[in-house]
């Protein structure tokens, strides 16, 4: 299946792997090697001398490829007919601005909200103003202010699909695929506090099932 999708005119691509010999493809394979210990909060924590920014710039990324896929694979079910606002179940509506091209918040459907975040934030994660690539380049001073809108943003995406995309998942066998995505994040923006807990109201009852609470 392909997780190449076009909701617009153009077709949204995940964000090219992080380059081998970088640093930072250094520190996404300890994550990754971490990550298969199956211990997440050991998987989450800051690596031993490591930069802080760095560290949330490769795992804002890793989780961009996440959302990313996982809504590539329902693409065909959320439709501007099915999905006409981008809500999070009956108490939650999202409204899109991105404070630069749209400044006053606009209702759209759900593809259409998801399209223009996903085009937001991929244009934040290619800027090598704010993710540096290059070894010695500073992260700037504002860097995790802009991470935290990022991660804010990405959360709703997984607020929708749970909320009405959740039987789809389970007809496609993701499910365990996705609860382990989401989990990972959840454990990740917690150990950092990147996410006001306001924020994660649409999915508190299922974060504290996946967190054992």
């Amino acid at each position: 299946m392909s997780f190449l999708f076009s909701t617009r005119s153009k077709t949204f691509r995940p964000k090219k792997n992080i380059p081998e010999g970088t640093h930072q493809y250094d520190l996404m394979k300890h994550a990754e090697r971490t990550l298969g210990s199956g211990n997440l909060r050991q998987a989450v924590a800051l690596p031993e001398g490591e930069e802080l920014n760095e560290w949330v710039a490769v795992n804002t990324v890793d989780f961009f490829n996440q959302i990313n896929m996982l809504y590539g694979t329902i693409t065909e079910f959320c439709t501007a007919d099915k999905c006409p606002v981008m809500s999070a179940g009956p108490k939650y509506e999202y409204h899109w601005a991105d404070g630069q091209t749209v400044k006053k918040p606009i209702k759209c459907s759900a593809p259409r909200y998801i399209d223009f975040l996903m085009s937001w934030v991929q244009d934040q994660v290619d800027d090598e103003a704010l993710f540096p690539s290059k070894i010695g380049v500073p992260f700037p001073k504002n860097f995790l202010t802009i991470a935290k809108t990022i991660l804010k943003r990405l959360f709703r995406v997984y607020a929708h699909i749970y909320h009405q995309h959740f039987q789809e998942v389970v007809g496609l066998k993701e499910e365990a695929h996705l609860n382990t995505s989401f989990k990972h994040f959840i454990f990740f923006v917690q150990e950092f506090n990147l996410i006001d807990r306001k924020e994660l109201a649409p999915l508190q009852e299922l974060i504290e099932r996946l967190l054992g609470k």
